[in-house]
C-alpha cells in the first residue's frame, strides 16, 4: 500500500491507495498548531493506523538544501525542525516528503485535471498560498527547492486598495500570500470581497503565464471551491499576458481536497 499524508495549517489528513491506486484509508484529524512535538505524533498515529506500506508525506514548506531542516513554512513551528527525520523516527520506517503544492500538481497533472497536459502549474489557495509545477509527469523542484513557490512573490502592480501593502510571516511585505490565502479573503470580507479577489488573482496568475506559460493551471486548496473564479478570472487576466491570446486553462482539481494528500502517496512512484 502506498501511504500519503498532507500536513495543512488546520488539518493532518491521511490517505492509502492499494495497488491499482484505489483509495482503501482516510482519515484527518485537527493540526495541533504550535506544537511541533504533538504534530509528529499525529502523524505518526494516523499511519500507524493506515498500516504497513511506503509512507509519502506533504508540508506546508521545503527542506533546505543546505540543512535538511525546513525552511518557507507558513506553519513556522515546522522551521529549523528536521522533520524528515524525527518523522521516520518516529514512524520506523523511511519517508519521502515533498512541499504540499509539489504533491497536489503531481495528483493533478498524473490523472487529474491537468491529465495529459505538457506542463501544469498547481495552486494551493488555502491557509498559505503555494505553487508546484509539473513538467511532462516531473516535478520541478530546483537546485534551492523553491520552484513554484509564487505566494512568497509580491502581488503585481499594487493599486490603491491593495496598501499600504501587507505583512507577511516571512519578513517581507506586499506577498501574494496576504492577499490571496483563504484567512486573507474573510478578512476582506469574504462574498463581497470576491470582486477584488478575483482581479487580484488574475493579476497574479498572469505573471506565472508570462513566465511559465503552462497548458493549465489547477487551483487546490479553500477557496478553489469558489466555482466563479474558472469563468471570471481568465477574463481578467488576458490584459496582463503578454500575449494576443490566451490559451492557458484554469481548472478545478478533479481530486478536490483530496489532491495534495493522493500527491504525497504518489511520491513512491505509480
Amino acid at each position: 500500500m502506498r501511504i500519503g499524508v498532507d500536513l495543512g495549517g488546520t488539518k493532518i489528513e491521511a490517505l492509502g491507495l492499494d495497488v491499482a491506486g484505489r483509495e482503501v484509508f482516510r482519515k484527518r484529524v485537527p493540526t495541533p498548531r504550535g506544537d511541533y512535538g504533538a504534530t509528529l505524533a499525529a502523524i505518526a498515529g494516523l499511519v500507524k493506523e493506515a498500516g504497513d506500506g511506503t509512507v509519502g508525506v506533504g508540508i506546508p514548506g521545503a527542506l533546505s538544501r543546505a540543512t535538511g531542516l525546513v525552511k518557507n513554512a507558513n506553519s513556522t513551528w515546522l522551521i529549523g525542525k528536521p522533520l524528515q527525520q524525527d518523522l521516520e523516527k518516529a514512524i520506523g520506517r523511511e519517508i519521502r516528503l515533498a512541499n504540499d503544492a509539489n504533491c497536489f500538481a503531481l495528483s493533478e497533472a498524473v490523472d487529474g485535471a491537468g491529465q495529459g497536459a505538457g506542463v501544469v502549474f498547481g495552486v494551493i489557495l488555502g491557509t498559505g498560498v503555494g505553487g508546484g509545477i509539473v513538467v511532462r509527469g516531473e516535478v520541478l523542484t530546483g537546485p534551492n527547492a523553491i520552484a513554484g513557490e509564487w505566494g512568497h512573490n509580491p502581488l503585481p502592480l499594487p493599486e490603491g486598495s491593495d496598501l499600504p501593502l501587507r505583512p507577511c510571516y516571512c519578513g517581507r511585505s506586499g506577498c501574494i500570500e496576504t492577499y490571496l490565502s483563504g484567512p486573507a479573503l474573510e478578512r476582506d470580507g469574504g462574498e463581497a470581497a470576491l470582486g477584488r479577489y478575483e482581479e487580484r488573482l488574475a493579476r497574479a496568475l498572469a505573471g506565472v503565464i508570462n513566465i511559465l506559460d503552462p497548458d493549465v493551471i489547477v487551483l487546490g486548496g479553500g477557496v478553489s471551491k469558489v466555482a466563479r473564479l474558472y469563468q471570471s478570472v481568465p477574463k481578467l487576466w488576458q490584459r496582463h499576458v503578454f500575449s494576443d491570446q490566451v490559451a492557458t486553462r484554469l481548472l478545478p482539481p478533479r481530486h478536490g481536497d483530496a489532491s495534495g494528500v493522493r500527491g504525497a502517496a504518489w511520491l513512491w512512484g505509480r
